[in-house]
């Protein structure tokens, strides 16, 4: 948390406030944020316009005249807020933006400090680590790429929905809410699925991840937009978070299990297991 929706949130509403603004200066509160550079310094930003705001999988990319990057990752509690500059600066903030027009300022939150922030040269902003691992797109992969991230492989599929190597976006949220809508067990062994079944799954996907971007995300603890705007899926969550709820497609009730060491909300009578399958 945040997942996509949220991220891809965070990312439209920064994008009218901060692209076109040229950077007067940069405070960095706390060095850890930083966790590389390569061949660009912070300061080199002062001075440069944001070009464009965009999404990768989890991550924030901001990027600048002069071939600048920044790279981020909100992790559990992370906020991009644009505040008016005589905002107070709370213990919080870890990192502050400053325009050249003075009217506002981008500033970086996190309480639990998980979040980290990458300069790169604007040409290996896609080619670091942190993205160049990512599987593809939710909103981009086509049923037949789809289908073809799971042939052969043996896992679960929610363990295989959160593992970003395999595709890009999805967390403990949305796993479960794309398993409930596509009637799948959260256990079921990937190498079961039928064709149909994948087909479904990736309909799903679509389906409550497009849904969730328009909801504006999932707002339970800290996640807000740039501009301190919580988001309304959390009150269409089918299964996530609802244990011992009655169901929202029969008159059972939602179970939690551990699946990969994650919490895991899903329906026993709409999701019924299949194949052999382990706690």
């Amino acid at each position: 948390m945040p997942e996509l929706p949220e991220v891809e949130t965070v990312v439209r509403s920064l994008e009218p406030r901060i692209v076109g603004r040229e950077i007067a200066g940069l405070r960095l509160f706390d060095p850890r944020l930083l966790r590389r550079t390569c061949g660009c310094r912070l300061k080199d930003l002062e001075s440069r316009r944001v070009l464009g705001v965009r999404r990768r999988g989890k991550m924030i990319v901001i990027e600048c005249e002069n071939g600048i990057g920044l790279v981020f990752h909100l992790k559990m509690t992370g906020q991009m807020l644009v505040v008016g500059p005589g905002e107070p600066v709370d213990k919080h903030v870890r990192l502050a933006i400053r325009f050249c027009d003075g009217s506002s300022e981008l500033r970086f939150r996190d309480v639990r400090r998980f979040g980290f922030m990458l300069c790169l040269a604007g040409s290996e902003a896609d080619a670091c680590p942190e993205i160049a691992a990512l599987g593809p797109e939710p909103f981009q992969v086509t049923p037949e790429g789809f289908a073809a991230l799971f042939a052969g492989r043996r896992g679960r599929v929610k363990s295989l929905l959160l593992d970003q190597t395999i595709i890009a976006g999805i967390g403990n949220i949305y796993a479960d809410e794309i398993l409930f809508d596509a009637r799948i067990h959260p256990q079921t062994p990937a190498s079961s699925l039928r064709r149909a079944d994948l087909v479904r799954l990736w309909e799903s996907m679509r389906l409550v991840l497009g849904e969730a971007v328009e909801a504006g995300g999932s707002t339970l603890r800290d996640y807000v937009d740039a501009e301190g705007r919580a988001g309304e899926f959390q009150f269409d969550h089918k299964v996530y978070d609802r244990e011992g709820e009655r169901c929202a497609g029969c008159p059972g009730k939602v179970r939690r299990i551990v699946v990969g060491g994650r919490g895991t909300y899903f329906c026993p009578r709409c999701q019924r297991r299949r194949g052999r399958v382990k706690a």
